[in-house]
């Protein structure tokens, strides 16, 4: 089984350890491996796709039971899935797996800069604010930190930003019945139409729609 991160946070234990995940990833599961997941304050939503190795390609599975895959080592099917033409078709669906895990065992695996976090607590706590002050808040320069930060994330400042608005309003959309446009405002959208152009491009899916969903978690 492949797990592909969408949006939130949630706690992930594995035989590997106990993992915080909260960004761009990918989570492999050989049969028989076992898993648990406990969901963060406001949730998360990931796409799981279960399927025969054989179907796969023996030569595309890695011999470990379980792989995770962070940031930018997980961008390539993380990107791909969420883009919807990639699923329709069966081998949409299986090239965008294959190029997933090809391009996550070449990756490098290197660890987080010190830094990175400080970057992300920043946009976690204000998604609005500006490049300027994140960099000062974390001590490196504005034209570098971005560049350095989609090396390090495979997202954008941008990116991420806008993930974390539409995490925020997807949480209040479900557990409140406060108006769209009222939820927009409060999360730092300009106004409904802009919050409406974020979410399909995040989710893929309108926030009348994330809000009509409520009733399958219920």
């Amino acid at each position: 089984m492949v797990s592909a991160f969408v949006l939130g946070a949630y706690e992930n234990a594995t035989e590997l350890d106990q993992k915080l995940i909260s960004e761009p990833s990918i989570v492999f599961y050989r049969a028989g491996a076992a898993h648990q997941n406990v969901a963060g304050a406001l949730g998360f939503e990931q796409i799981e796709i279960e399927f025969d190795p054989t179907w796969l390609g023996i030569q595309y599975i890695p011999e470990v039971p379980v792989r995770r895959w962070m940031g930018s080592g997980a961008i390539a099917l993380w990107s791909a899935l969420r883009g919807a033409k990639a699923l329709l078709s069966e081998s949409g669906l299986r090239a965008a797996i294959r190029q997933c895990l090809s391009a996550a065992e070449c990756s490098s695996g290197a660890r987080s800069p010190p830094w990175l976090g400080g970057v992300v607590g920043a946009l976690r706590e204000n998604p609005a604010v500006r490049v300027y002050d994140v960099a000062r808040k974390v001590g490196l320069h504005p034209s570098w930190i971005g560049h350095s930060y989609r090396r390090h994330t495979g997202e954008s400042l941008r990116d991420t930003a806008s993930r974390l608005r539409v995490e925020q309003a997807a949480h209040l959309l479900r557990e409140t019945d406060r108006s769209c446009a009222s939820i927009a405002l409060d999360i730092g959208f300009c106004d409904q139409s802009h919050m409406n152009r974020v979410f399909r491009g995040v989710l893929g899916r309108s926030p009348m729609e994330v809000r009509s969903e409520r009733s399958q978690f219920r």
